[in-house]
């Protein structure tokens, strides 16, 4: 038998192409030359060198994203906390001060509240539905507001036109998180957001299988600072993760419209209910920032669900135990509801005084809605009520 190549090099020729986008885990590419290489390396051709300086199914889902929100050179990469890393640590350095809002992801408040710090980046914390206390937090060396269109887990929605009237009189970048609302409720760049970032992980991916994230930039000597900073940081994502992302996102539209309408319902169910403090929704006329969510959202409401039961830590057991047929996981996006409890989960790193002040009692609950039947689902949760008003 005549000795071959281990890696002979080519694919098979087809004059057809695939219908999906084939998976393409391959880590290193081949180049013809080193004249070939340098070509590419210097931009006068395009091609793959390196998975972490970039791979095909990263690069197609990257290009999805970017039709959806009006953006253009966006950044895929290993989480949502990684793309928030890449603004942060990729844009700003020892001496700059950062502003953010006061209720962000519990992990985007640790960094800035522990991370940032150590390395000389300043940080405030300001209430992004007020752009007084948003300006009265900025210092002459501020470079960059951070803030969440609608708040994780209260729900309360950002000045967002106010945000950005102020970042561009102060020559300021606002970067927006959009991953609750995302593009079927809002469009941050078009809006004049300097930078934007998603967890593909959540609603984007939909299916609790995929860890990802993206950011985009408008200008684009700041799309290149941020993929210089992750592509030297390795914050790569996967090719298998991008994969199923893009296949998510084959279902977006129709899995967003359909959670919303439940949560709506679940919503305006929940705030009839006996034990029951409080719902934050914010297309209901109770929410605090109703008006402005009608104006902003263009009266849509997403599919999270906030809400306060009466009662302490064993009030909040007794409910999740008893509504077992809802998965009581810290995330969103699934296809399935699920059940956060915030003083357990995304913001047990804050002390009881700071999760008290944002409203975050033992009894308070996010909620994730799914595309069960949404009888069956309000049903569950009357079994978790009824449970948590005996205990």
């Amino acid at each position: 038998m005549k000795p071959t190549l281990i890696r002979p090099g080519g694919l098979p020729h087809s004059a057809s192409t695939p219908v999906v986008t084939p998976l393409m885990p391959s880590v290193v590419y081949a180049a013809e030359s080193p004249d070939a290489l340098d070509a590419q390396y210097e931009g006068r051709t395009e091609g793959y060198t390196y998975a972490r300086e970039g791979h095909p199914n990263a690069d197609v889902l990257a290009r999805r994203i970017d039709a959806m929100e009006g953006a253009t050179g966006g950044i895929v990469v290993g989480s949502g906390m990684a793309a928030v890393t890449a603004v942060l640590l990729g844009l700003l350095k020892s001496g700059d001060h950062v502003v953010g809002g006061n209720q962000l992801y519990g992990r985007s408040l640790r960094m800035l509240r522990d991370d940032l710090p150590r390395l000389g980046i300043a940080t405030s914390q300001a209430d992004p539905t007020d752009v007084d206390s948003v300006r009265a937090a900025l210092r002459p060396e501020t470079k960059l507001i951070l803030i969440e269109v609608v708040s994780n887990p209260t729900l309360r929605v950002a000045d967002l036109e106010g945000l950005i009237a102020l970042a561009k009189d102060k020559g300021i970048l606002l970067a927006v998180d959009n991953t609750f609302t995302t593009p079927r409720a809002i469009r941050p760049l078009e809006m004049g957001a300097d930078i934007l970032i998603h967890s593909v992980t959540k609603l984007m991916a939909g299916h609790s299988d995929v860890t990802l994230g993206y950011v985009a930039a408008k200008d684009a000597g700041l799309r290149q600072q941020l993929y210089d900073f992750a592509v030297t940081t390795g914050l790569t994502a996967s090719p298998f993760d991008c994969w199923l992302a893009e296949r998510g996102l084959m279902s977006f539209d129709l899995r967003f419209d359909r959670t919303e309408a439940t949560a709506q319902r679940l919503a305006d169910h929940l705030a009839g209910q006996a034990g029951v403090k409080r719902v934050l929704y914010p297309t209901r006329i109770d929410h605090p920032d109703h008006a402005r969510a009608q104006g902003l959202l263009r009266g849509r409401g997403c599919n999270m669900v906030s809400f306060e039961l009466d009662g302490g830590r064993e009030t909040a057991n007794a409910f999740v135990r008893a509504a077992d047929g809802i998965a009581f996981a810290p995330t969103l996006g699934d296809i399935g509801t699920t059940l956060s409890h915030p003083a357990s989960s995304s913001h047990r790193g804050l002390t009881p005084e700071a999760r008290l002040s944002l409203g975050l009692t033992e009894g308070f609950f996010r909620v994730s809605v799914g595309l069960e039947d949404p009888e069956a689902l309000l049903a569950c949760f009357d079994r978790g009520l009824e449970a948590a008003r005996q205990a």
